[in-house]
This record gives C-alpha cells, structure tokens and sequence, in this order.
C-alpha cells in the first residue's frame, strides 16, 4: 500500500521518513508519485495548509496522501513567524536571513521576548474527501545568537532551544531532535491512527 507525502521541502522529507520508517508502507514524494502541479497553502492555520497541501494530491493520485505544515511562533510577536515561517523574510530569503529577520524582530532578549513554540499540523487524506488532523507542540525559547549545524530548509532550528534543553535542535543529533520534536509528536499520532485503522 503507498503513502504518499506531499511536499517539495527536502528538509522535511529527510526529517520525516524515519519517523515513518517502522511503517509497512510504500512512502512516496508527490513528485516521486507522479504529481508535477504546484502545492498551494492559502489557510489562515497550521491544520487549514495541512489540508489543502494533501487534499489535491489525494484526489488526483488516488492514494491516501498526508501533507504537514509547521512553524515557528514567538509568543511576544504574538505568534509570528507562525504560518508565514517559511516567507516572512521574503519568498526568496535564504535560510540564514530568515534567521537574522527573525532575531531583528524579536529585539533584546528579556525573558519575555524568548518565549516560543514549534508547532506541527498534519493532515491525513484519501481520495473520497476525507481527512484527519494530527498535531504537535514543544514549548521552548529563542537563542540569543544562531548556534548549532543548519538543517537545510529547517532555518529556525539554530535558534530554538526547547523547554529542559539547553541545546538548540541544531546542536541535536538527528536522532536526539527526533526523540523529542513538534514532528515527532504529530507523526506519533498519525503512525498509531494509521496502525489502528489499516
């Protein structure tokens, strides 16, 4: 049976497959599996872009496509990045001026200002329109400096450190941020759901 996972992010791709790996399931790239079109997220949430990553693929391919959107929120911008993680420096901005827009904005790091979360939706869909919701939260706050090795298309990972840490999840292993990410946490649930269900 495949699975298949629509996203162009190879950073992603690289993160999730082994929180999959224990799956007896066939996981594609929509690419892989033959879908070319764009993947447009226009929802006003994590869930909403989840879904409307997933749901066109589903539906052309037919196979079961799960589809995830995260980010990285800071409590004193009221959430921001959120939603626009991936383009609030610009549609084009490399990962490390992402990094740098994001610490311009937060300014002096007063305990306050640190505070910020990860958070993960993903979004299940078959072909005949249904869909299930799965997420993750880890709780933490903003480095005062990039530290840690960059994961390509991962940009904030140097400079979140999660709550009883003191490693930002660019200093982790793949392996010890895999133990204990927002990821990590969404993908649990849907591995149980699907083992449960198939």
């Amino acid at each position: 049976m495949k699975l298949i996972f629509s996203t162009k992010n190879e950073g992603k791709i690289k993160e999730v497959m082994p929180l999959l790996a224990d799956l007896k399931l066939e996981i594609l790239s929509a690419q892989e599996a033959g879908y070319d079109k764009p993947i447009i997220e226009e929802g006003s949430s994590f869930e909403e872009n989840a879904y409307q990553k997933a749901m066109p693929v589903a539906q052309e391919l037919g196979e079961l496509t799960f589809a995830e959107d995260a980010g990285f929120c800071i409590e004193s911008l009221n959430g921001a990045p959120g939603i626009y993680s991936a383009r609030w420096a610009g549609v084009d901005a490399t990962d490390e001026e992402i990094v740098k827009h994001t610490l311009s904005q937060v300014g002096d790091m007063s305990l306050e200002t640190k505070r910020a979360w990860f958070e993960c939706a993903v979004c299940l869909t078959s072909e005949d329109g249904e869909y299930w919701t799965f997420t993750g939260k880890v709780n933490g706050i903003v480095a005062k400096k990039p530290r840690g090795q960059n994961r390509p298309g991962l940009p904030y990972d140097v400079i979140f450190i999660p709550e009883g840490f003191s490693k930002t999840y660019a200093e982790m292993t793949d392996e010890e941020k895999n133990k204990i990410s927002h990821r990590k946490i969404a993908y649990d649930k849907l591995k149980k759901f699907l083992k449960k269900n198939l």
